[in-house]
């Protein structure tokens, strides 16, 4: 099926062919590294209906993006989301429909998300250890998640990848047993930098941060990592090792900065378009839906006009106070 010509192109010449979006801020879990074990939720009001979510992601893909990512907070307990993958899936023009989860759900929910349209799942996985799952979830069940993730292998997507976000002191001596989990089960991981995003209580990011570098120096004591060219449309690097399946990437917001190819906007739970992950530039699609309802050529030109919103890049600071005080729950993962 023939696509439209991406027509969405920031400041800097860098075309928009990816939205991520958040469907909800709401989560089961309360990672240490997201939010406070007592974060209070958006009023249901606040955020955006399925129907104003479809609605954005269509004008998206009528504007030449071809991939959506759904995330959350944890995007499968919002009733009804099953119902909108399945719809995100009809979209003509859309050539890739994908999902971020904790993983709590997957065992439930694998075979109707395949059903859907949903050709690829990236699944968080912090740790393999259950005392050490729960700690840092607050809340979580290990052996939960990683029958989620059996489910999820069972159905043949085309692709399952494992995101793990690495912290000093906490997981960063697993990495190794992480990828030997993912190369036994023919899955991609890609290992996250922490980002500076809202204030956590009880988490000090700078004495917690643990580099791209140091968690590849870690593994090259295990696996023979190559360079690979290859990309998902994200911001990993990828390294293949040697004689599997696996590819390992490494999101690294710090070290190496990657905001020079972005390709990607984020629609939150609440109608924000935000134009870059580390700063607050933002369009609200939600008041522009719920003034001019069912107008799709003027919700097509709010978000062509917030292009020229989207910065060059990101400047977090690990010893600085969060400039940014939405949390990754309310911002989508």
């Amino acid at each position: 099926m023939a696509t439209p010509s991406p027509t969405l192109v920031d400041r800097f010449g860098r075309r928009i062919t990816y939205l991520r979006v958040s469907i909800t801020d709401r989560c089961d879990f309360r990672c240490l590294y997201c939010m406070n074990d007592d974060t209070a939720f958006l009023p249901r009001a606040q955020i955006l209906t399925l129907e104003e979510i479809l609605a954005v992601c269509q004008a998206f893909v009528e504007l030449g993006v071809g991939k959506i990512r759904i995330t959350g907070g944890e995007p499968l307990v919002r009733k009804g989301a099953l119902d909108l993958l399945a719809d995100l899936g009809r979209l003509r023009g859309l050539r890739e429909l994908v999902l971020t989860t904790n993983g709590s759900q997957l065992a439930k929910h694998a075979s109707a998300l395949k059903a859907a349209g949903v050709r690829r799942l990236n699944v968080s996985l912090d740790t393999l250890r259950a005392e050490r799952f729960r700690r840092i979830t607050r809340v979580g069940d290990l052996g939960q998640v990683l029958r989620g993730i059996e489910a999820a292998l069972a159905q043949g997507f085309d692709k399952i990848k494992l995101n793990t976000v690495v912290l000093k002191h906490c997981n960063h001596d697993e990495v190794g047993d992480l990828v030997e989990y993912a190369v036994e089960r023919g899955m991609d991981i890609s290992f996250i930098e922490e980002m500076p995003l809202g204030l956590v209580t009880g988490h000090d990011r700078a004495a917690d941060y643990y580099s791209s570098d140091e968690v590849r120096r870690d593994l090259a004591c295990r696996f023979e990592l190559l360079p690979t060219p290859e990309s998902t449309g994200g911001p990993s690097r990828y390294y293949r090792v040697v004689g599997t399946a696996t590819r390992v990437g490494f999101i690294s917001p710090h070290s190496h900065n990657f905001c020079g190819s972005c390709n990607r906007v984020r629609l939150t739970a609440e109608g924000r378009l935000l134009l870059c992950l580390g700063n607050e530039h933002s369009m609200d699609l939600k008041r522009v839906l719920r003034a001019h309802p069912g107008d799709g050529e003027r919700l097509k030109q709010a978000i062509e006009a917030a292009m020229a919103l989207k910065p060059e890049r990101h400047h977090f600071d690990l010893q600085a106070h969060p400039v940014i005080f939405r949390h990754m729950n309310v911002t989508g993962g």
